[in-house]
């Protein structure tokens, strides 16, 4: 009886399948990438070449097609990735850089049904740096210079990293910046500084295409580069000082750190939560590998597409760091950025 006890009690229990192998998984696996964006914008642009080049460095033919998913401004593929996607490393996905701060800036967002900490996060193909654009005829020079004078910047609207940036700067360091919002899109903001509408514009990034608009302008002698927006220095200014180079105390230092973390993020990819590790450590292996491919690289540059990686493991940690800031300066950043 109880040999019988005991064979029944078995057969009710959960069987649990030993995890297998990484090198034996993605043997001749057929893998989906998520991106939140549509066809033939910027993430989309860079999901495509990581498809193409990332499965060469898995085992076994592994090959990688593309899914578009997008969708209120990326919260839909990450609340896909996040509670429906496979947790076997088969689906990855790419995400706007915003997406990982949203329940940080908006708690009460019932859309995100995500935790952005317990993604793994491959890392990000590109970080961004913004540019604080100011024509020479102002006379403005430096910080000193931002604190003396009223200076106009164009925007498209309160939301956007132009507003975002010149009310953090006025708050932190004393800038007199007054935003003139409303222009249609990036385009008609940097037009408006051509025609000397506004004294300047800041941006949220640094694209290609960002790049060729103001450097005649640059070359004229009309417009310099004031200050930076990001973690660190851009290499072709290696000159123009950081935001976070002039902040004057501490707590502006850790609020410009929080609003710079999307920047980092540029253009992330990320796993979802519980991928067996040995699986999670593989891809994370071949997204760096294929961050430094010749190959993958020189599609890249035939498509004005900028590759400057972040490890998967550096945006987890960011990501860390600001979800653990006081009550006190969390609130202080969500009033400053909204």
């Amino acid at each position: 009886m109880r040999r019988l006890f005991l064979a029944a009690l078995a057969l009710c229990l959960p069987v649990v399948a030993q995890a297998q192998p990484a090198a034996e998984f993605f043997k001749n696996r057929k893998m989906t990438l998520i991106t939140s964006a549509s066809v033939g914008g910027g993430y989309d642009q860079y999901a495509r070449l990581l498809a193409r080049h990332m499965p060469k460095y898995l085992p076994g033919g592994a090959s990688m097609v593309v899914q578009n998913m997008p969708g209120a401004e990326g919260i839909k593929a990450a609340n896909y990735l996040y509670s429906v996607a496979p947790r076997d490393g088969s689906v990855l996905g790419g995400l706007q850089r915003n997406t990982g701060l949203v329940k940080f800036y908006y708690p009460d967002n019932s859309g995100v049904q995500f935790d952005s900490r317990k993604f793994i996060w491959l890392g990000s193909t590109q970080q961004e740096i913004g540019f604080f654009l100011l024509r020479n005829a102002t006379g403005v020079k430096g910080v000193e210079g931002l604190r003396a004078k009223e200076v106009t910047i164009s925007s498209t609207a309160r939301t956007s990293p132009s507003s975002i940036y010149g009310r953090i700067l006025n708050e932190l360091v004393g800038a007199k910046i007054r935003v003139i919002e409303g222009y249609e899109g990036s385009q008609a903001a940097l037009m408006a500084v051509e025609r000397a509408e506004v004294d300047g514009h800041i941006s949220g990034g640094t694209s290609a295409a960002f790049r060729a608009r103001y450097r005649p302008w640059e070359k004229a002698g009309e417009v310099s580069v004031v200050m930076q927006l990001g973690m660190e220095r851009d290499k072709e200014y290696p000159d123009v000082p950081t935001a976070l180079e002039i902040a004057p105390n501490a707590t502006a230092r850790s609020i410009l750190e929080i609003a710079f973390v999307e920047q980092v993020m540029g253009r992330p990819f990320v796993l979802p939560p519980d991928v067996p590790k040995d699986r999670a450590d593989m891809l994370r292996r071949a997204f760096d590998e294929a961050m430094k491919d010749s190959a993958l690289l020189e599609d890249a540059a035939k498509l004005g597409a900028e590759i400057d990686p972040v490890s998967g493991e550096r945006i987890n940690e960011l990501l860390d760091k600001v979800y653990s800031a006081s009550p006190d300066l969390t609130q202080r950043v969500r009033d400053l950025v909204q």
